[in-house]
């Protein structure tokens, strides 16, 4: 029987009561999910300092140490190399994410990120091995892949295990793990930079496996995900699993009546759009018209242009090229030193979102925040462009940069994490959640190929006017927030399904929950969920078993 040894689940009518009130175990289980963000802030953190490394350069090119200031100046890595050996990662966890939307459907969510710890710890071995292009860049596609299963995975485990009230908070935690990440990162190599041996990259490379260990081995302690137990037809253990969330006896009315409305929302959404076999369950995620706001497909496209967006903000510019950046405006003296100031603000910023993103919602931080780092943007861009020599204009271009960032780390850094982990129905999540992870990481992936030849010194050459090209796709990130992106604050998974059926994203912040899943799909006299809902043939709808 599918649903392992329940027959019968309590269900309610009152939309207050299909969730436990929060309790601290809630808060440490779900956040503990979140350190998947240091070792993804790491790794993409600290290629930034190691690419400006005299020891490293020498290595890879060849080039004699310099010793005058025209030797520095031209003393980088070439803008093809860097190129490839910071977007190669992005290239891996592209693939690593699309893959891992499978692998949770089969394997769990949980595994599945053991599974991403173990790829990423073989790339980081090959990394630390290398001593030339070719190990380097395979074992940064290696690790590649593991942070994409990572990436994409932890954001749907915690979306799927955390309490409505908190959602937002608890996800928002990952990005701020990421900044951790970046700020670990820098301080590594910044104490590192002058060493004139294999240890200046190495060490920082080798840290990472301490990240993965901790991560794969703590998270095999955590429940899995409730709501991937009710995909796979075990409601025994997707009740004790919420139990153990919440805190409560599997008994309780809240467990019973949240895993009725986890049941019955399942349920309703494979009679809108049925999954009979394997290909039907990426293929739903395309379904639909573009004009009805709830369909899969317009959900998948909210979901990948969101990480889309996110990208075309241009923070991962300062976190990947910012050292070479700043040390190619010849006014900085230590453009370590500004890089490890502009990863601080990033990890000081984002806590700001924990309070916010519940307080005021997803959508009106996403507007805001495009609006205030278009704003930075543009003034730095015609700063530097008016009087790029000026040290008091450099003081003022960084001032700027600083408070972008505090933009970004407060409002589309963690907020477009939260929104691609609530906006897809149970059936296509892991893929939908999946796919937009990996647009994230394909964006990722061409600003970083593209982003050498725009500001390298024998390429583009743009310096600060590059600042230009990254406020006009802020100015549409702006109107992407206004027009498309719908609040979902206080909902739990099930109510943001109905919520994008009934209403518009402008008009989205007014809605208010008005009945269960489990009242509409069936209720008996005793106010039990029918027993056609609790233990329907779950496994036709997977296309296979586990």
């Amino acid at each position: 029987m599918p649903g392992g040894s329940v027959t019968s689940v309590s269900a309610a009518n009152d939309v207050e009561r299909i969730e436990a009130p929060i309790t601290w175990k809630a808060y440490f289980m779900c956040a503990f999910a979140a350190f998947g963000g240091i070792y993804f802030g790491y790794d993409s953190g600290y290629i930034n300092g190691v690419k400006g490394m005299a020891y490293f350069i020498h290595q890879q090119t060849g080039k004699p140490y310099p010793t005058t200031d025209a030797e520095k100046a031209t003393f980088a890595l070439e803008s093809w190399r860097d190129s490839l050996i910071t977007s190669i990662l992005s290239a891996g966890t592209f693939f690593g994410a699309i893959i891992a939307g499978d692998l949770a459907d089969q394997i769990g969510r949980k595994l599945t990120i053991i599974a991403g710890c173990c790829v990423f710890s073989i790339g980081v071995i090959l990394q630390t091995a290398s001593a030339g292009l070719g190990l380097i860049v395979a074992g940064r596609l290696v690790a590649g892949f593991g942070v994409g299963f990572v990436s994409a995975i932890i954001i749907l485990y915690m979306s799927e295990c955390s309490p409505r009230k908190i959602r937002g908070a608890i996800v928002s935690g990952y990005q701020f793990a990421i900044t951790i990440g970046l700020l670990l990162a820098s301080c590594v190599d910044y104490a590192t930079q002058n060493r004139t041996d294999s240890g200046s990259y190495r060490i920082p490379i080798a840290i990472q496996l301490l990240w993965a260990i901790i991560l794969g081995v703590g998270i095999a302690f955590l429940p899995e995900s409730p709501r991937y137990l009710v995909k796979r037809g075990r409601l025994d253990k997707a009740a004790n699993v919420l139990g153990r969330l919440r805190g409560q006896p599997v008994e309780s009315d809240y467990v019973q009546h949240e895993l009725a409305e986890i049941v019955a929302n399942h349920e309703h959404e494979l009679s809108v759009v049925p999954q009979d076999t394997y290909w039907s369950s990426w293929t739903n995620c395309f379904k639909g018209s573009l004009s009805n706001s709830s369909s899969n497909l317009r959900r998948t496209i909210l979901g990948t242009s969101m990480q889309m967006m996110q990208q075309w903000t241009g923070v991962n510019f300062i976190f990947y090229f910012g050292t070479t950046f700043f040390n190619g405006l010849g006014t900085i003296k230590n453009p370590f030193l500004i890089s490890l100031v502009t990863t601080l603000v990033n990890v000081c910023s984002t806590p700001i979102s924990f309070w916010t993103i519940e307080r005021f919602g997803r959508r009106p931080l996403l507007i805001w925040g495009a609006l205030g780092m278009l704003i930075c943007e543009f003034l730095v861009a015609i700063m530097g462009t008016a009087a790029p020599t000026n040290d008091n204009v450099t003081r003022a271009m960084i001032a700027f940069i600083c408070i972008y960032i505090f933009f970004f780390a407060s409002t589309w850094g963690p907020g477009a994490w939260v929104v691609i982990g609530e906006v897809f129905p149970l059936p296509i999540r892991s893929r939908g959640v999946a796919l937009s992870t990996s647009s994230n990481w394909l964006w990722n992936c061409i600003i970083t190929v593209i982003t050498p030849y725009l500001v390298g010194p024998d390429k583009g050459n743009l310096g600060p006017k590059v600042f230009f090209l990254w406020g006009a796709l802020c100015t549409a990130c702006f109107v992407y927030a206004y027009f498309l992106v719908p609040e979902t604050k206080g909902l739990s998974l099930e109510q943001v399904d109905r919520m994008l059926e009934e209403t518009t994203p402008r008009n989205s912040s007014k809605w208010r929950a008005h009945t269960t899943f489990a009242s509409e799909m069936g209720m008996t006299e005793k106010g039990v969920l029918a027993p056609e809902i609790v233990n329907p043939k779950a496994e036709s709808h997977m296309g296979g078993g586990v």
